[in-house]
């Protein structure tokens, strides 16, 4: 009897430790998700270009590639394209939309608010080395995070310009959207070694391929890396 019970007692010892690792066991791969998740970032591209899925598009998901290749379990990529989307940029000086007028800014809005938020790369077309329409309207209206407290300030920046020709303004084009980041207290940052210079400088030669622009995909990808590198040295220390 005596043996019966020690039995007992001991399987319900073993039962109990058993129960114990593998609750301790679950706790552990919970906060290891949870710290997975916390840790991670995201980095978002914003095409400012009319045209869908055309090169600016097309530079800025090579960017993006390289950015998520940093540190692929960590960095969460997202591009936005706001070819066909409204963004009325009259909004950003009060006056009011007409009837049936439409605003797909606060949906685009939403996204760049998201806590994970680390980076924000803007891609634009050169138009007489100057941003698009588009860009600079999405740049007005991106004066919502300035007056919501500087929401932005230390994330981190970065542009991409793509021009019809090799030296065809983009530099200027890339410091026009650089000066509005700065005004958000955005941490700006160029395309990295070995092109390091003020971003990523592309040129399409009418055949709406970037790919053909070796140079200035080489500046692409060394923007996004540069960016997710920045960014994560920021999240390291943050």
């Amino acid at each position: 009897m005596e043996a019966d019970l020690s039995r007992r007692r001991f399987m319900g010892a073993v039962g109990a430790t058993a129960a114990s690792a593998a609750a301790l066991s679950t706790l552990a791969a919970d906060a290891a998700e949870t710290a997975k998740s916390n840790s991670a970032l995201k980095i978002v591209a914003v095409a400012c270009s009319p045209r869908k899925g055309k090169t600016t598009a097309q530079a800025l998901a090579i960017c993006l590639e390289a950015a998520k290749a940093v540190a692929p379990e960590r960095i969460e990529v997202e591009l936005i394209e706001l070819a066909g989307l409204k963004i009325p940029a009259e909004l950003a000086a009060g006056v009011p939309l007409e009837d049936g007028q439409t605003d797909d800014f606060p949906a685009v809005a939403a996204k760049l608010s998201d806590p994970r938020l680390a980076a924000i790369v803007v891609g634009t077309p050169v138009y007489f080395a100057g941003m698009s329409a588009l860009c600079k309207a999405f740049i007005d209206r991106f004066g919502m995070f300035r007056r919501d407290n500087f929401s932005l300030s230390g994330k981190i920046a970065g542009v991409l310009a793509v021009g019809g020709s090799r030296n065809g303004g983009q530099e200027l084009a890339i410091q026009s959207v650089q000066a509005a980041m700065l005004c958000h207290e955005m941490l700006v940052v160029g395309d990295g070694r070995p092109t390091g210079h003020f971003g990523a400088r592309l040129w399409n030669d009418g055949s709406d391929d970037i790919s053909t622009d070796a140079f200035g995909v080489t500046t692409a990808k060394n923007l996004g890396r540069h960016v997710a590198e920045v960014a994560m040295g920021q999240k390291n220390t943050g």
